[in-house]
């Protein structure tokens, strides 16, 4: 009965060892919770959004503004998805490859403007986009699991409010 009792003491013993290395792995999984996953969905389609609609401007905008603050945009939001794409590799997350199909259409509307109406449809856009990005960014700098997107999310807010004080402007 001893021997027994030793060798299903020494099978738990094992067993735990064998476990603990899964169970840890898949608490760290669940650390990454559909808020983490979502946001790096939205940030990173949002991201190219803003890009892409800013490059536009080069060639489409008639206010000199307009093309200053969208200079800007390419920048920075380059510089934020280059950040964000090397959190979501380090930390297991996919990122968007293209924009949402709501901002593609926003994106083929745009792309169909010059001037006057090109300034207007993407001032009013980038105004929209950035009270939605700086909500999403809000939201996970709080309620997100993850760290290193916590981080990232708190860090960025502040371009992002800069970025809606500019857009106030156009």
């Amino acid at each position: 009965m001893q021997i027994k009792n030793k060798l299903v003491g020494t099978l738990a013993t094992v067993g735990a060892l064998v476990l603990s290395p899964l169970v840890m792995a898949q608490t760290g999984a669940a650390a990454s919770s559909k808020q983490d996953t979502m946001f790096v969905a939205k940030a990173s389609a949002g991201g190219m959004t803003e890009i892409q609609a800013s490059q536009l401007a080069d060639s489409h905008a008639q206010s000199a503004a307009i093309k200053s603050f969208a200079s800007t945009m390419v920048t920075d939001h380059t510089k934020a998805g280059d950040m964000l794409s090397s959190i979501a590799q380090k930390d297991g997350f996919t990122p968007s490859t293209a924009p949402m199909p709501m901002q593609q259409k926003e994106l083929a509307q745009l792309e169909t403007l010059n001037g006057p109406a090109f300034d207007k449809t993407y001032s009013a856009m980038m105004l929209k986009d950035h009270r939605e990005t700086i909500a999403l960014f809000k939201k996970e700098a709080t309620a997100g699991k993850n760290d290193d997107l916590k981080a990232f999310a708190s860090q960025t807010l502040p371009t992002l409010q800069q970025h809606m004080t500019m857009a106030k402007k156009l």
